[in-house]
């Protein structure tokens, strides 16, 4: 099998995600993927007419953003008209999915030269599902939206909620939830003050040429656990609403599964991924191409998997789907330099250190998703750019990728450092 080589990474900077509020959020979502994909160009001085596809991750398919981004993004990218698009959707773990794939069709030899990534625009999803609702659209796509016999087969309920049930089920208690939260702002805050994602960060420009974002939006690097202990739990309100009209509610949903959980609404906006909007991509390579255009690479991908875990619980799968994806590689735990799990939620990763029983100070030593956000399509290719650089500044030599996404699945990828 042939190698796949990541030759670049970049991503815009984070956006909050409400309309009005962001500075990104009045911009088309191609528009922003546009802007990832005209810098891996430029950066790289990559012959468009060379690349053979774009795999792109989208989880919101919907208003601005159907429409199959990766070919209408790069066409407004300038790329040339030959260049393909392919637009999918794996929830959350969509961009790390269209990585995973790009690799994929390199080292099959299908391919040589793929551009992989993502977009979401948060305020643009928040806003076109609100309008619906008030438009009296009562089914406008989710997790097994209308289809009532798969939900008698596998209640999903919301995501909050089942991130509180797992919290119980684990005895994962309020206090180390925050505690893990202000962690995430602290090395965030160290983060960005030493510039570590400065070599993947791309600024926003304008048709007028002037910047519209060249820093993070979301972080609040002065947050500290006492302030977070003073939050509401913010799914408390989902807990015995109707999932849908005459309906179970979110809380029976996970009793239907688990009848015997005792769930206590514990996360907040502190401790669960901020709402952003943003778009990554990444530059993949064969060796034969590289070699013969001059192309550094930067990182060789050494296995991809992926995993199902309960639905129900929705976010359980990044653990089996790490221990996969380091089997395929050959690998252990001990050799894995940079572990980068979304924070999704705190005890998704809380839960990740325990049962992986792997150092703190090696998964998400920048911070993740609770203090940068989690623009959903995007985010998995910009965390694979973020473990790079990390590789990259201490000289490690592998890092492991992982997310759980919606419907209890998660993608995963190990690379390692050129």
């Amino acid at each position: 099998m042939a190698d796949a080589f990541i030759i670049d990474a970049v991503r815009t900077p984070r956006s909050i995600g409400k309309l009005g509020k962001g500075a990104l959020s009045h911009m088309h979502p191609q528009h922003i993927a546009a802007t990832v994909l005209r810098a891996i160009r430029d950066r790289n001085g990559v012959n468009t007419t060379e690349i053979d596809d774009v795999i792109w991750g989208t989880s919101a398919q919907i208003g601005l953003q159907g429409g199959d981004m990766g070919r209408m993004a790069a066409l407004d990218a300038d790329y040339d008209i030959k260049v393909s698009g392919v637009t999918l959707d794996r929830f959350c773990g969509s961009g790390l999915t269209a990585t995973n794939l790009a690799a994929g069709q390199i080292m099959a030899g299908m391919e040589d030269l793929i551009v992989a990534g993502g977009t979401e625009m948060m305020s643009h999803v928040n806003w076109y599902g609100q309008s619906l609702r008030e438009a009296g659209v009562k089914s406008a796509g989710g997790l097994g939206t209308g289809n009532m016999r798969l939900q008698a087969k596998h209640p999903q309920s919301n995501q909050g909620v089942s991130a509180d049930a797992i919290a119980a089920m684990e005895g994962i208690t309020r206090e180390q939830l925050d505690a893990f939260g202000a962690e995430s702002q602290r090395r965030a805050a160290i983060a960005l003050r030493e510039g570590r994602f400065a070599r993947s960060t791309v600024p926003v420009i304008g048709d007028d040429g002037a910047v519209i974002l060249d820093h993070e939006e979301y972080p609040r690097p002065d947050t500290t656990a006492e302030q977070l202990a003073q939050l509401k739990p913010a799914f408390a309100a989902f807990f015995d609403m109707p999932s849908r009209p005459e309906g179970p509610t979110f809380r029976q949903l996970i009793n239907q599964k688990y009848p015997d959980l005792q769930i206590e609404p514990l996360h907040h906006a502190g401790t669960s991924s901020g709402v952003v909007d943003g778009a990554a991509a990444l530059l993949l390579a064969s060796e034969g191409y590289a070699l013969r255009s001059g192309l550094k690479p930067r990182a060789r991908v050494v296995a991809t998997a992926n995993v199902g875990d309960c639905p129900t619980l929705m976010l359980n799968a990044p653990v089996p789907a790490a221990r996969k994806v380091l089997a395929k590689a050959g690998l252990t735990k001990d050799d894995i330099d940079v572990f980068e799990v979304n924070e999704a939620f705190a005890v998704v990763t809380e839960k990740f250190i325990r049962d992986m029983e792997i150092d703190r100070a090696r998964l998400n030593p920048n911070g993740g998703a609770i203090a940068l956000g989690h623009p959903i399509g995007a985010t998995g290719a910009v965390l694979i750019g973020t473990a790079l650089d990390e590789l990259e500044r201490i000289g490690g030599r592998y890092a492991l990728i992982t997310m759980c996404a919606a419907g209890g699945m998660a993608p995963a990828i190990i690379i390692e450092r050129a």
